[in-house]
């Protein structure tokens, strides 16, 4: 399968190494050109357990010279989804299919603007990755996949999707409700991401700190009370499963806190800012939502 990755961050490094090694025809595009030729001088590093491997894939911050693809997959912050969308449109042969496994809400919708709804995959991973440098990434996770049409129109490419992914040792499942899926994997974030960004710490220590803790049950508290009036029920033991992630990934710092750590602009805008924003369509007050996300708008605008 011909597969364009844009975005080769953390995740789409992550993904593009385990489908090449499998066999899969993998082009890597990125707008981090250090990055980029790190990976096409001396292959991409990933390290897992201690030992670090060299893959070969072809890497490229030009999309003009990207080529049409079966599949493509984006992995960029959710801040730069509509561009995205529009080179995925350039990559995509007749029959391609176009998979979003980024954080946050609305990126399935940016991207079905550009291409054909039908065309659109959303998704949810568990696996975790970390940038160590330019052309190196830290595997710190295994964990689902979960993938499905967002338009709900069968797709016989989802199937073949599936068994490329599993064949890499990407472990997947379809789901008729991806949106559900979608918005289970936002609940995690929100109650995550913004607290550890914030403060510096990882994603263990959320547990910890009973005042921490508390924080944590009343945003996700918000966001369940946003889906439920915008059609979702979420599970009533949301919180709890964000305590058990938290616990899971415990060494790791959520993405968020990566990026406020490199002084990166974030995307609380599709993970908090997005419940403050569906709240604001229902008239449902988040105060603690619409908190979490003026502070972290605030540090990162005030970036040294």
């Amino acid at each position: 399968m011909d597969i364009t990755i844009i975005g080769a961050g953390a995740m789409g490094s992550l993904f593009g190494s385990l489908l090449a090694q499998s066999g899969q025809n993998v082009l890597l595009m990125d707008i981090w050109e250090d990055h980029v030729n790190a990976i096409n001088s001396q292959g991409l590093g990933v390290e897992s357990d201690g030992k670090t491997d060299r893959i070969n894939i072809p890497a490229s911050s030009n999309i003009q010279k990207s080529r049409k693809s079966d599949l493509v997959i984006i992995f960029v912050k959710s801040t730069q989804t509509e561009k995205a969308a529009v080179q995925a449109l350039k990559c995509l042969n007749d029959n391609g299919l176009v998979l979003t496994l980024q954080n946050g809400m609305g990126n399935a919708d940016k991207i079905a603007q550009k291409v054909h709804p039908d065309k659109v995959i959303a998704g949810t991973t568990s696996h975790g990755a970390t940038i160590l440098g330019p052309g190196l990434i830290r595997h710190a996770g295994i964990g689902p996949t979960l993938i499905g049409m967002w338009s709900g129109k069968n797709n016989t490419g989802l199937a073949n999707i599936k068994n490329v992914f599993c064949n890499a040792g990407i472990d997947t499942t379809i789901e008729d409700n991806i949106h559900l899926i979608i918005w289970k994997k936002l609940i995690i974030n929100v109650g995550i991401n913004a607290i550890t960004a914030l403060t510096g710490i990882k994603n263990g220590k959320i547990i910890d700190s009973p005042p921490t803790g508390e924080l944590v049950r009343a945003a996700v508290k918000e966001a369940c009370d946003v889906a439920l009036a915008h059609g979702i029920k979420l599970p009533d033991d949301s919180a709890e499963q964000v305590f058990a992630i938290a616990k899971a990934t415990g060494p790791n710092r959520s993405s968020m806190g990566q990026d406020v750590d490199h002084k990166r602009p974030t995307e609380i805008d599709a993970i908090n800012g997005a419940i403050v924003s569906l709240a604001r369509e229902k008239k449902i007050p988040v105060p603690v939502n619409q908190t979490l996300t003026a502070l972290v708008q605030t540090l990162q605008e005030n970036y040294k």
